[in-house]
């Protein structure tokens, strides 16, 4: 019975193809935008997920003044010193690395080529935090950090701007008034969140610069990176307790510092960018609705054009339920075609957009699954009406239908 209606419903989808296509392209569009959407918003989560983790692993940054970012209020409030690293390092448990960061913005000179960056005084203790690699050359040794010898660790943008494709361990760069030697080069990590190049980077060792640049031995950037499995909301907890205590700020007193965690960050960021998705995936579902609409629109009109008919197979014995289930599988049938046709529309237009926006294409089985279903279901809800009215049309009144 399933199987002989099935057929039948294919035979009358082929008998008008066209208007076929016309009365699924609400859902053709519907589940093809519902997928596109979904499936490109999880690609942008996961490439804020990486640029995030890239930055660091487990990692909290301190700084001072009340709020962090664009206007961060840090004038007027002091900053840390060594005694503040070496405090966090030896009384709060569960931390990996932390490093100390002084920056200061700078235009570096090698031969013929100069370029503008920021230059970073740090110790190893970054590479870690930061989640960097060595691709050749070496870190700072105890004597370089401690006596502040004049030698850098470079970023891939620095190679390419100031010695092009040439090998720079071991070539001088020079920086207001003294020159360093490359030692080290740090693995390409690409570009990272807001657009940031993170190749952009130079390294000298913190005392360095602090001696021959800055003047003083202010630390105005704490890198903390924590260990795998411990909760960052308790280490911050001990952290803010301890920087209260050793700056001296009574209860009743506002922080002069402030403690960011990207991992936060990043939950935050991936969970707007879902919360867009699903807002985006919403209105596109609405098409669906319209071409469920279409279809119930194009049942009617085959009920009035098969009138006769449905009253010939009455006459002859079919019971009202049997062609209830006729149409209502030739709505299902629609519905799901439309479905399939979506689906694969979308995945090429995803393949198609991830390309060419730089994000992966990560396929999900679920959403694809469920606008199936959906789609489907859109057929029984709305072919329903149509095949219940075709069931209870009376055969003589049929027979008589011109």
């Amino acid at each position: 019975m399933l199987l002989s209606a099935f057929l039948v419903a294919l035979r009358e989808i082929r008998r008008n193809l066209m208007r076929s296509f016309l009365t699924i392209l609400g859902i053709v569009i519907g589940v093809a935008a519902v997928i596109t959407m979904v499936t490109l918003g999880n690609g942008a989560t996961k490439v804020v997920a990486d640029q995030i983790s890239s930055l660091g692993s487990n990692l909290v940054v301190m700084r001072p003044g009340q709020r962090i970012g664009p206007g961060r209020d840090s004038a007027g409030s002091p900053p840390f010193q060594r005694a503040d690293i070496e405090a966090i390092r030896s009384q709060i448990s569960g931390l990996q690395e932390v490093a100390p960061v002084v920056g200061r913005g700078m235009t570096l000179v090698a031969g013929n080529n100069n370029w503008s960056t920021t230059v970073n005084g740090t110790t190893n203790a970054y590479l870690a935090a930061g989640n960097w690699r060595l691709g050749a050359g070496r870190e700072f040794s105890e004597d370089e950090e401690r006596a502040g010898k004049a030698v850098c660790i470079i970023g891939n943008t620095i190679r390419r701007e100031l010695f092009g494709g040439q090998n720079p361990l071991g070539e001088q760069i020079r920086l207001k008034g003294f020159t360093c030697q490359v030692i080290g080069l740090l693995a390409s990590k690409g570009q990272g969140g807001m657009g940031m190049d993170q190749d952009d980077v130079i390294l000298l060792p913190l005392v360095t610069v602090q001696r021959r640049i800055t003047g003083n031995q202010d630390i105005p950037t704490v890198l903390i990176s924590l260990r795998d499995g411990v909760e960052s909301a308790t280490a911050m907890a001990q952290i803010r307790l301890l920087m209260q205590e050793r700056r001296k700020l009574s209860e009743n007193e506002s922080d002069n510092f402030n403690l960011m965690d990207t991992r936060q960050i990043a939950e935050t960021l991936s969970g707007t960018i879902r919360t867009m998705t699903g807002l985006l995936g919403a209105v596109a579902a609405v098409s669906l609705l319209v071409g469920g609409i279409g279809i119930m629109n194009i049942m009617l009109v085959s009920v009035t054009e098969r009138t006769r008919e449905i009253g010939i197979r009455l006459a002859i014995g079919a019971l009202e339920h049997e062609v209830l289930l006729q149409f209502l599988i030739e709505a299902v049938v629609l519905s799901a075609l439309g479905g399939l046709v979506g689906i694969a529309i979308a995945f090429g237009a995803c393949l198609l957009l991830s390309s060419l926006m730089g994000m992966p294409f990560l396929f999900d089985p679920g959403i694809n699954l469920m606008s199936f279903a959906f789609s489907a279901a859109i057929g029984v809800v709305f072919g329903f009406f149509p095949a219940r009215r075709a069931a209870q049309l009376d055969p003589i009144q049929a027979l008589r239908h011109e």
